[in-house]
């Protein structure tokens, strides 16, 4: 039986509190994260997606609720305390990397995730054959802009490099905030298809916010939808290989 990573227990959170706009997003979530779940979730704008991983990380405060780390009560611990043990990949390729900073020196920096910063030898030149190899796993000539700043990068690359730094210290959880959703389809497609064989590989648990229903129905074991701050559904592997997108977007309707 996989084990439970990560729980939600009735997580419920408010913004604008005390305001004429105060508003309850998330309305007493019960979520159990398994060991190895690859999650895709679907929901339309203001559902609480955002939200459900601004909780999770740690940038919002749960007003209710429990959040369970390993059995661990982390309901209070700070966003930072939480980058031991969860990495996560925004919308926006120019988040999580430094754009003065060369590839190879972004990824340095990624090994060093969660732990307090020393002044140490950097060690760049042991570890360049090492982040070269991660690199040309992206198969977007990532592995020849090894010394490029990061600044001078596509979209795409620059959006690989986010995933490569999030995911190689390999955390308890990965979020993936649609990661892919500011690229063009072709580069969308091709980090997609990474991401998939690098998590299936690894056996990461990751939970990938998505707009496209065709993906959340090709990738991941488990699909939730959320609504109106719930989960509306719930779905494992068999009973999202039924769905057809059609079948997927009922959901979403009253």
């Amino acid at each position: 039986m996989s084990k439970a990573i990560l729980e939600l227990r009735n997580v419920k959170t408010i913004v604008n509190k005390g305001t004429s706009n105060e508003t309850t997003i998330l309305k007493g979530i019960n979520l159990t994260i398994n060991e190895g779940d690859f999650i895709t979730i679907v929901g339309t704008n203001g559902a609480g997606k955002s939200t459900l991983f601004n909780v999770i990380g740690g940038n919002l405060p749960a007003d209710e609720g429990t959040i369970l780390h390993n059995g661990k009560d982390i309901t209070h611990e700070s966003e930072e305390d939480r980058t031991s043990f969860l990495a996560r990949v925004f919308q926006d390729p120019k988040l999580g990397t430094a754009p003065r900073m060369t590839v190879a020196e972004n990824m340095l920096l990624a090994t060093k995730r969660g732990e307090k910063r020393h002044l140490v030898m950097r060690k760049l030149k042991q570890n360049m054959a090492r982040f070269t190899k991660l690199a040309a796993t992206m198969n977007n000539g990532l592995e020849d802009r090894m010394t490029t700043a990061t600044g001078a990068l596509s979209g795409g690359q620059r959006q690989a490099l986010s995933f490569l730094m999030a995911t190689l210290k390999r955390p308890d959880i990965l979020l993936l905030d649609e990661h892919t959703a500011a690229l063009d389809p072709h580069t969308s497609l091709n980090l997609l298809h990474a991401t998939n064989e690098r998590i299936t590989k690894d056996h990461l648990t990751a939970l990938m916010i998505t707009h496209h229903l065709e993906d959340a129905l090709t990738y991941g074991n488990r699909l939730i939808v959320l609504k109106d701050g719930q989960i509306k559904a719930d779905l494992n592997a068999a009973e999202k290989e039924k769905l057809t997108t059609d079948q997927l977007y009922t959901y979403f309707e009253d």
